[in-house]
């Protein structure tokens, strides 16, 4: 049963960053990867760590492709392979942070 579950999983999300890179260099009517970095204002290399799957497309550089491309949000995930329409948020990124209260003495001057 639980190679099933993988089984769906890999087939929901095959990461392949170099759909999207080369569906955003078509759309945008680019030349290549450097001409890709000039239009999103990123460094060329982090185009080159994307492309050999050495660094993944981070929330900002999506959000940039989004406003450069004007592809939605979900279509460039979708290119790139994303097939998830849930995420799981952990509950410890909501629970407020426990303050310690601390006992300093203030100097006076």
């Amino acid at each position: 049963m639980n190679e099933t579950k993988e089984t769906n999983a890999k087939e929901q999300f095959q990461y392949d960053p170099n759909n999207l890179l080369e569906s955003l260099i078509e759309k945008l009517n680019l030349k290549n990867d450097a001409a890709l970095s000039r239009a999103l204002e990123v460094a060329p290399p982090l185009i080159s760590k994307i492309r050999h799957r050495r660094l993944p497309v981070g929330a900002s550089l999506l959000i940039r492709m989004h406003e450069v491309s004007e592809l939605s949000i979900r279509d460039l995930r979708h290119l790139m392979g994303d097939r998830r329409t849930k995420f799981r948020i952990s509950d410890k990124q909501f629970k407020p942070k426990t303050s310690v209260t601390n006992n300093t003495t203030t100097q006076s001057t």
